[in-house]
């Protein structure tokens, strides 16, 4: 088992800087990914959150979505939050015509579900294989699930207090690729980044 894994963090836009950090806590090295040789390297990747149609278009700029595709395909551990999550799906509504996203995961995920900017909001969430509190969660402008596949566990549902979002898929996980619809990396809670960890040493 390896002891501090490779993990990148795909840095074309986002939150790459609180993510590296959230990783090096969590008992991975952690390195930017801009190129494809830099993906060949890693034994896992992180995408971030950010502007979701931006990123889809950066990937194709950087060369960096077939290669992505492809060692996803091959079973490369992922982990996506906000937008990251978006990238991952197989079906993304509310989107541009000519977005692409990577189909990791068999879930169609509703773009800027919750609002826009000023519906941003926190709250905590029981999350599957956490154990202890729970997770206090930040959503910014954040998608939510609509639907899963068979082969996709629901890891975190937005709770009843929450008003008109309540049960609102907002984590999962199919085989080694994770999602989160909100970002644990800007909250000092590593739990998140540590299952992945785990995950990617696994």
């Amino acid at each position: 088992m390896m002891t501090r894994p490779l993990i990148g963090v795909l840095a074309l836009q986002g939150d790459v800087r609180e993510h590296l950090a959230a990783l090096d806590d969590s008992g991975a090295d952690a390195v930017g990914v801009r190129r494809p040789e830099e993906l060949d390297k890693v034994d896992g990747i992180v995408i971030p959150g950010g502007e979701s149609t931006t990123m889809s278009r950066l990937l194709q700029v950087f060369e960096l979505l077939d290669p992505l595709r492809e060692r996803l395909r091959g079973g490369l551990p992922a982990y996506g939050s906000c937008a990251g999550m978006i990238l991952l799906a197989s079906e993304v509504l509310d989107t541009r015509p000519d977005a692409e996203h990577l189909g990791a995961i068999d879930m169609t995920v509703r773009r800027n579900a919750f609002g826009r900017q000023v519906d941003s909001f926190e709250s905590d969430l029981e999350f599957e294989g956490i154990i202890g509190d729970p997770i206090r969660a930040v959503f910014i402008r954040a998608p939510w699930v609509e639907r899963v596949g068979p082969g996709v566990e629901v890891l975190a549902q937005v709770p009843a207090a929450a008003g008109e979002a309540a049960g609102r898929i907002v984590a999962v996980r199919q085989g080694s690729v994770i999602a989160t619809s909100f970002h644990p990396e800007v909250t000092g809670d590593r739990r998140v980044h540590e299952m992945f960890v785990d995950l990617v040493r696994g």
